[in-house]
């Protein structure tokens, strides 16, 4: 029981490196107010059903997600979820996939589980935790590229589609962050926006080029 409760202490001193630190919301608070008008075209990359699913969550959670956090949570396995008030970064895309047909916490954990080493190991862990793995950006990076799904990182705003994953790199020391291409179209910039959470709640931003881009996948 001793060692039980050590792993779990570890777990939760690490949970900050899910998506970023201890000083992520104070230093990337959301960017609030536009005089931009946006269109929402009609486009082939919205006909899979999977994607259509995958967006109306994500903006779903736009009213509904309010709050953010990235403290450890003991949550039931598989179909686990935080309070859907609130939520990190990561909390936005596995919602998402959820409502497309994939369970991200059970997919990662099972690959984790079968392929632990070929995971980063930056949190000192013996072994894969189903709590928290699937809501750490690295992970889900893995994750993503061995099942095949990473595309080339561009700065062609052409490239990144509705329902397309994106990872950044947020402060140039690897403050992780993570979000989902949307369907809302700037029309002035002529890219979609992205649907994120970094610190007080899921919004939709023009930020896919905000920060460095670590990642760019694409599942369905």
């Amino acid at each position: 029981m001793r060692t039980v409760g050590i792993l779990f202490a570890l777990a939760i001193a690490m949970t900050a490196f899910a998506c970023g630190g201890a000083s992520f919301e104070q230093r990337f608070s959301p960017i609030s107010g536009s005089d931009r008008t946006f269109e929402r075209p009609v486009t082939a990359e919205l006909q899979p059903e999977a994607v259509r699913r995958l967006i109306e969550n994500a903006r779903h959670q736009l009213q509904v997600t309010t709050h953010y956090t990235q403290d450890y949570r003991v949550i039931p396995y598989p179909n686990g979820d935080l309070p859907q008030d609130t939520g990190a970064c990561t909390d936005v895309v596995i919602r998402a996939f959820r409502a497309a047909g994939v369970d991200l916490q059970k997919e990662i954990h099972e690959d984790m589980a079968a392929n632990f080493s070929s995971y980063p190991q930056k949190w000192g862990l013996p072994g894969p935790d189903s709590n928290i793995d699937h809501r750490r950006v690295p992970n889900l990076q893995t994750f993503l590229t061995r099942k095949g799904k990473s595309l080339p990182v561009t700065n062609d705003p052409e490239t990144y589609k509705p329902g397309d994953v994106v990872t950044w790199d947020l402060d140039g020391k690897g403050m992780t962050h993570t979000g989902l291409v949307a369907n809302d179209w700037d029309d002035q910039k002529k890219r979609y926006l992205i649907i994120h959470n970094i610190g007080g709640g899921a919004v939709e931003e023009d930020h896919l080029f905000s920060w460095k881009i670590t990642g760019h996948y694409r599942y369905f």
